[in-house]
């Protein structure tokens, strides 16, 4: 892989991953650059201020039946998101996505037991996480597992069948320990989108969803329109823990709607 494309993922990293150890280490705002809204930090119960997700990319015709299960017969949901230094804001305890999905799922489904943990897994590409993925789930015997995976293959190079058959294994590991899955593609940023080759990977993924009927969350599309609709600049290197903080809200957000309308829990499941 080429040094412009590495620069081009640590870009991407310093926005949604590794944001800076405290607060005061991030750049300060431009003095002639005026405030906007989507900088403003979100709090936890705040709505949105924007990054509204078109409904065609919210849609799927998987749905998750041992988390309807759970939910209307025990009360309880435990969902383990399997991700990599993106599921992760290291200046924000409770406002990465994970947390921030904890809070939406609570909030949606007040008599439901919500519980989320989060296994990283960093660095690692679906070949090499695959295999473990079993005795993972024994341990844990997560109702719902969120699968976040195919950037370390992308940066990599990994070959695409063999990144496919990785992901094939992956899912079918999860849904023989008893658990329901979502696969959640990349991260989407214009300034790495011309340094590696992100579709096969994206294809494959959506591919071994249908095969597998598992829903397939599409993080790619849903950070891409928000970018092309304006609602974060996602080119620029100029970025705020802020920003990252809204982001990972807005992600958050999405899930939580996303796994609601795929396990089919009407009004009378969420209150």
């Amino acid at each position: 892989m080429n040094s412009g494309a590495i620069l081009g993922l640590m870009l991407l990293a310093g926005l949604l991953t590794a944001a800076p150890a405290r607060a005061e280490d991030a750049p300060a705002p431009a003095q002639d650059a005026p405030a906007r809204a989507q900088d403003t930090p979100a709090r936890p119960g705040d709505a949105p201020q924007s990054c509204e997700v078109p409904e065609y990319l919210l849609a799927t015709d998987s749905a998750l039946p041992k988390v309807t299960e759970a939910v209307k017969s025990r009360h309880l949901l435990d969902i383990l998101v399997i991700g990599s230094r993106s599921s992760t804001l290291n200046t924000a305890e409770g406002l990465a996505y994970p947390d921030r999905l904890q809070a939406m799922l609570r909030e949606k489904l007040p008599s439901v037991t919500v519980n989320l943990s989060v296994e990283l897994q960093v660095k690692k590409t679906a070949e090499e996480l695959a295999p473990g993925l079993a005795k993972l789930l024994e341990g844990k015997k997560p109702t719902l597992v969120i699968w976040q995976t195919g950037t370390v293959d992308a940066v990599r190079s990994v070959d695409p069948e063999d990144f496919r058959s990785a992901v094939d294994e992956g899912v079918a590991a999860m849904q023989n320990a008893g658990a329901d899955v979502i696969l959640m593609n990349l991260q989407y940023s214009p300034r790495t989108e011309t340094m590696i080759s992100a579709p096969p990977y994206l294809d494959n993924m959506r591919v071994v969803a249908q095969q597998h009927d598992v829903p397939l969350f599409d993080r790619f599309a849903i950070m891409r329109q928000w970018n092309e609709q304006g609602d974060f600049d996602l080119f620029s290197t100029f970025h705020g823990i802020e920003l990252a903080k809204r982001v990972h809200d807005c992600l958050g957000r999405a899930l939580s709607k996303f796994i609601i309308d795929a396990a089919h829990l009407g009004p009378a499941q969420q209150n």
